[in-house]
């Protein structure tokens, strides 16, 4: 009689391979491929007549999945559970569950397991650890996909009737796409201010040049906010004498940062490599599950890469220590053990994103890495060892500079030393480190200096930047909207729906999402905002802790959800979007043409549609000539559907514009002025650099 073998279950064929290798003979590993069970896409699924009791079904396609894993439990002598570690893991482990029919067959031992990382010990530690299902994790997570279907299954359908078809609205989602609407109306509401600055350039000894910016006046900061201003501070200065009034040395440390949890990491990847937060997690998923490596086998090479804990376990931590003890010399490890605090409320469930061996350096597996998995290996294994090295030193001088009653300062810093920066020179660090490696040249308290240049310039204060991926994942933490399991599927979920496009690695939105964020703003704002949303983090943390039951929060949601839901079918009910009839004809028929609404926006087609199915690009006009060539402008949109100002005679005329244009030239500069604001409307010039703008309520001109 064959001997029966432990089974385990785990979700990817790659974790399966990694395992085996650290589990015996007497273990047969297999791979859900993911959820088995989940709600049905066909129906809510979600019965709320019978206290929010959730439909689940078999995912289509996982049929044979679940037979093969029958067939394997019959023969096993007790199960383990290994999906990840996390409420999403813990799910799938009790789907499983009844999937299996594991808890109506009282003889099998079946028992859960978790680890932070894929070795070992790990592995090995998890088994003699071995758990029921934590059914608050489930709970937590059973509360989450109820909420989002409910939401989504509610308001998408409203959306189809009383818009168009094709759109739907999110928890999360559409309080990330509100963030991104809010951000484009700011930009476009926002006034440029002027203001000057004045560096002046002295001599110093051996034809050294000291370089100095206006500070303010007899000590005190000073805004120089126009040029009468300026004019007035360079006539006091110019005959002046610039005496050294102080001189102050010192030295300035400069921490590391703490080691990457998920946002963090998606946030860096983007920033430095331009990967998109769902790149990144692929990428970084494959190397917890584990990677080939030359002489090794199949190894998991870092710690589960869904997490917003900054601590590291005691392991870790002596296994960074002696690789820079080791490497670098003793004097590059922290004194004491680094402490990080994680922002807001985290889960800490697990460490943060770390190397599962210290020793393990990128460059000594790169051939077995793909160039992305060697790029993400590389930054956490980095930003891990940083994380607890000493500080950098910078030597600093800063100089005052007395012209009669005005004030200048110079200051600069040198790296004395390296600490962390020897293993961790990334985007702000090297950016600060070039700013602040000025040389300031030796001078003496009461030293007069020569003047060599005085330079007025004249600024205008630039609007707030556009979301990145980075910045928009950064903001949702900061606000506690979303997890981090979360914040990719939300991102692609916006883009993949044409709310928003990305170009330069920047957020911008579509015509599309700007109706989609209206509708949900001006009828669903009580229940789909920053506030709300957070707050309901905060309750399936609680759910997690074992503090609230989960149908409660259910319970506690509807009934007000239900009621703005029939009173937004009331109060929608008339805005529709009625096809518009043009002169245009159809080529194919003849009939007028008609303006449509799909997926990317509006566009002409035949009304005898299917008999014709005639279609072309709509262009509105603008209502304004070209001030190039006095052409119609029209309203256009590039592939990825933001909106964009074109002259009729292109590609003869080259006018383009990202703001309306008047069909007017600037009396400043002559370059053209273009219409902005949604609040307040304006006038102002489309070079940045001049600065006027006119008032349309006032008519009352500021120029600069």
């Amino acid at each position: 009689m064959a001997v029966k073998k432990n089974l385990v279950i785990v979700e990817s064929p790659a974790k399966a391979k990694t395992l085996k290798k650290f589990l015996g003979s007497n273990y047969k590993i297999e791979a859900t491929m993911g959820h088995v069970r989940d709600l049905p896409k066909s129906e809510m699924g979600i019965d709320i007549e019978n206290d929010f009791e959730p439909k689940y079904i078999t995912i289509r396609g996982k049929g044979e999945v679940l037979a093969k894993l029958r067939k394997e439990v019959k023969s096993a002598n007790k199960i383990y559970l290994a999906t990840d570690p996390d409420r999403e893991g813990e799910a799938i482990s009790w789907h499983l569950l009844y999937a299996l029919k594991l808890n109506e067959d009282t003889d099998k031992k079946v028992y859960r397991i978790t680890f932070n990382e894929i070795t070992k010990n790990a592995v090995q530690k998890s088994i003699k650890e071995a758990r029921e299902i934590d059914m608050n994790l489930v709970d937590a997570q059973q509360a989450r996909r109820a909420l989002d279907r409910i939401v989504g299954y509610k308001i998408s359908p409203l959306l189809w009737k009383k818009i168009k078809k094709g759109l739907s609205a999110g928890r999360v989602q559409s309080v990330a796409l509100r963030l991104i609407c809010d951000r484009d109306d700011e930009i476009e509401n926002f006034i440029p201010e002027e203001y000057w600055t004045i560096d002046v350039d002295l001599k110093a000894e051996k034809n050294k040049i000291l370089k100095t910016k206006f500070y303010g006046k007899n000590d005190k900061k000073l805004d120089i906010t126009s040029e009468q201003q300026a004019n007035e501070i360079l006539d006091d200065i110019k005959n002046s004498k610039f005496i050294v009034s102080d001189i102050k040395n010192g030295k300035r440390q400069k921490n590391p940062l703490p080691p990457f949890t998920t946002s963090t990491l998606q946030q860096e990847a983007s920033k430095i490599f331009g990967y998109a937060s769902s790149k990144t997690m692929l990428i970084a998923q494959q190397l917890y599950e584990g990677i080939n490596i030359k002489d090794e086998g199949t190894v998991g090479l870092v710690s589960y890469i869904r997490t917003d804990s900054v601590r590291i376990s005691d392991e870790a931590y002596l296994q960074a220590k002696d690789f820079v003890i080791s490497t670098y010399g003793e004097e590059f490890f922290a004194k004491e053990r680094r402490e990080y605090k994680a922002k807001g409320k985290t889960q800490d469930a697990h460490e943060a994103i770390r190397p599962t061996y210290t020793e393990r350096t990128p460059d000594s597996i790169k051939d077995s890495l793909t160039p992305e998995q060697y790029k993400i290996y590389k930054l956490i294994w980095e930003r891990f060892l940083a994380s607890q090295m000493s500080p950098a030193i910078y030597t600093t001088k800063t100089i005052k500079i007395k012209a009669n009653q005005y004030d200048f300062r110079a200051s600069g810093s040198i790296l004395e030393f390296e600490g962390y920066l020897k293993v961790y020179k990334k985007n702000e660090e090297k950016a600060k480190e070039n700013e602040e490696d000025i040389l300031i040249p030796d001078i003496n308290q009461n030293q007069e200096l020569d003047v060599k240049n005085i330079n007025p310039l004249q600024h205008f204060t630039q609007p707030p930047a556009r979301y990145t991926e980075a910045t928009l994942i950064k903001t949702l933490e900061e606000i506690g909207v979303g997890r981090p399991s979360t914040y990719a599927p939300t991102i692609s979920t916006i883009t993949a729906r044409n709310y928003v496009t990305k170009e330069q690695k920047v957020f911008y939105t579509t015509e599309l999402g700007e109706i989609v964020n209206d509708i949900i703003k001006n009828n669903f704002g009580n229940v789909i905002n920053v506030d709300f949303t957070a707050k309901m983090e905060n309750k399936l943390d609680e759910i997690e802790e074992g503090h609230i039951e989960w149908k409660d929060v259910l319970r506690d949601f509807y009934p007000p959800f239900e009621r703005t839901i029939q009173e937004a079918y009331e109060k929608i009910e008339h805005i529709e979007i009625e096809d518009e009839k043009t002169d245009i004809l159809c080529e194919k028929c003849g009939a007028n043409m008609v303006i449509k609404y799909g997926k990317f926006g509006k566009f002409l087609a035949c009304p005898n549609f299917p008999e014709c199915s005639n279609t072309k690009p709509f262009f509105e006009e603008a209502g304004v000539n070209c001030p190039e060539c006095g052409g119609k402008v029209l309203i256009k949109k590039t592939k990825k559907g933001r909106k964009f100002y074109g002259c009729e005679n292109n590609p003869q005329c080259q006018f383009i514009s990202w703001s309306k244009p008047t069909g007017e030239k600037c009396p400043k500069c002559n370059s053209f002025l273009i219409e902005k604001g949604t609040k307040k409307k304006i006038i102002c010039c489309s070079n940045d650099d001049c600065g006027y703008y006119l008032s349309e309520e006032s008519k009352e001109s500021k120029e600069d």
